[in-house]
């Protein structure tokens, strides 16, 4: 049976991580997974370096904005399968109570948002923090959920989460020489 997975990808400010979580999601997801984006303390924007990394890879950003998570928990809200975290802040914070009980991990990513210096500096980064969810993305969409019992998708979800994100820079540059 073919199940479309909803996905949450949460951040506090939804504006860079979360944003490029949901669109990596979706967009390498092919049709399997259907991600969504929300914040704790929304800012109330989408950082520009974000879209343009979105656009890069020709995903549509004109309906991307920054949300609460709250709206996710509301009733009526589709009922998630998974919650990522992808900031540490999020994490660490008591989050609402999700219709369906989806599975989470933490996957913990730098904030590219939070860079200082050129825009030279701060595409750089979102270009490396954007590489990373991509390698964690990649290897979500490639697991056999409809093979796995509860247990391993929560210990594969949990392990992609603790891969370091050098180890995801090596390999993918290892697969991209091929």
């Amino acid at each position: 049976m073919d199940k479309t997975y909803n996905v949450l990808v949460l951040c506090t400010g939804n504006s860079a991580r979360s944003i490029l979580g949901e669109a990596l999601i979706n967009t390498l997801g092919k049709g399997r997974f259907r991600a969504f984006s929300a914040g704790s303390h929304p800012g109330g924007t989408v950082n520009p370096y974000a879209i343009e990394q979105l656009r890069a890879i020709g995903y549509p950003t004109e309906t991307l904005r920054s949300k609460s998570w709250d709206e996710f928990a509301a009733p009526g809200a589709p009922h998630m399968d998974f919650v990522f975290t992808v900031c540490d802040k999020a994490a660490g914070e008591m989050c609402p109570i999700w219709p369906g009980h989806p599975m989470t991990a933490h996957w913990g990513f730098e904030d590219p948002a939070a860079v200082q210096g050129t825009d030279a500096d701060k595409r750089l980064a979102f270009a490396q923090v954007f590489r990373q969810i991509r390698n964690r993305v990649q290897s979500f969409v490639a697991l056999p959920l409809d093979k796995l019992d509860a247990a391993a998708i929560k210990r594969e979800i949990a392990k992609i989460g603790q891969m370091p994100v050098e180890q995801q820079e090596d390999a993918r540059s290892a697969t991209d020489s091929m």
